[in-house]
């Protein structure tokens, strides 16, 4: 009854609004008077009397005299001279101009170079046909290490990333050729030596039938240069082998990968007995899977005058069309069937019905395409 009794008295002390304006509600009486607490509650209550806090120290300002330029344009102190006079606007000032001042560090605003750039900086530039600026060359490791320690660093950057040496041996058609009876065989392929830019290209090809020996053939050694991504300029010579005349003959040609990314090459050629001549030729791979690839695949030669120890004759000489389906097992390794048709013309079909030769047909021919 007595915990009831100090419930209701808290109660009633709680909702006293009596001290509201507008608000004239008696006070309730208590109905029972609440007993004395126990000893055991005051002198806990005694013991838990609340330390009063000690006062604050006032912070103290910073000296007048050590109010570097830095905090003073961040507001943070006044120097002495500035104290008096009527308080400025924040600002922050740009050092003086000096001439250790490094192009990165003018630029985020921490010092001022000694003299202006005498032309705007990257692509800030007026329009016009004005040339290109300078690249910036990023040397800022020589501060450190020093210009001659990080010239054979760069120049092992530079080997690593397009400077190194490369080869490739690649046959683009290794194949045997079966066409009515008279069977034969024909190779087409090149080596390479070198980087990017220069290299040294070897080429061959050649025919012949089983039996019998080779038809024509030749092998070229070729400064190869590229003029621009996809294309690259040739000079060389020429040695031609088989039966018939034996010419040596001066090369110069471009290859490379045309719009539509078709693999063409021409290249003209020159004999020591100045007789010119011209090839040239191109495929295309369309790819029906990552692993079927059809490639159709034209050449077209031309002589400006008769040769007749080669049994060719002036104008367009021969053309060849073919199209090959290849599956490559490997990217390195392919083999292919198709259809290879080849005619000669004008004057060079007579030199061959002279000789009791075909001037053309279709064959059915089976290879293979590999390259390491």
């Amino acid at each position: 009854m007595i915990a009831l009794a100090l419930l209701a008295t808290v109660a009633a002390q709680a909702m006293n609004h009596s001290h509201m304006p507008g608000m004239t509600m008696p006070m309730p009486k208590p109905t029972a008077k609440a007993g004395p607490k126990p000893a055991r509650k005051a002198a806990v209550t005694k013991s838990r009397k609340v330390a009063p806090k000690p006062p604050r120290k006032p912070v103290a300002a910073m000296p007048a005299t050590t109010c570097s330029p830095e905090h003073a344009a961040m507001g943070h102190c006044a120097p002495p001279e500035a104290a008096k006079a009527s308080p400025a606007p924040m600002t922050m000032t740009m050092p003086a101009a000096t001439g250790d001042c490094p192009p990165e560090h003018a630029a985020m605003g921490h010092c001022s170079p000694a003299t202006a750039p005498a032309e705007p900086q990257g692509t800030a530039r007026p329009a016009g046909n004005a040339p290109a600026p300078t690249a910036p060359s990023a040397t800022y490791a020589d501060r450190i290490w020093g210009a001659e320690a990080m010239a054979s660093a760069r120049s092992a950057l530079r080997r690593e990333h397009g400077g190194m040496q490369f080869s490739q041996v690649m046959l683009n058609l290794a194949e045997v050729d079966f066409r009515g009876g008279r069977n034969g065989y024909r190779w087409d392929g090149e080596a390479w030596f070198g980087g990017d830019i220069n290299r040294l290209a070897i080429k061959s090809e050649g025919e012949g039938a089983f039996g019998d020996r080779v038809e024509g053939a030749e092998i070229q050694a070729l400064y190869s240069r590229a003029i621009d991504p996809y294309f690259n300029l040739q000079a060389g010579v020429r040695q031609g082998i088989g039966r018939g005349a034996q010419r040596t003959d001066a090369v110069l040609g471009v290859e490379g990968l045309a719009p539509y990314w078709f693999d063409v090459e021409a290249a003209l050629f020159l004999s020591d007995k100045g007789d010119l001549r011209a090839r040239a030729e191109g495929t295309y791979d369309q790819r029906i899977t990552q692993r079927l690839i059809l490639q159709p695949r034209v050449e077209v030669n031309w002589s400006a005058q008769d040769m007749r120890a080669e049994r060719i004759g002036g104008g367009l000489t021969d053309a060849e069309a073919g199209l090959r389906l290849r599956y490559e097992i490997a990217r390195e390794f392919a083999p292919y069937v198709g259809v290879a048709w080849e005619r000669r013309f004008g004057r060079t079909a007579r030199y061959a019905r002279a000789d009791d030769e075909g001037t053309g047909g279709v064959g059915l021919v089976l290879g293979v395409r590999a390259w390491f």
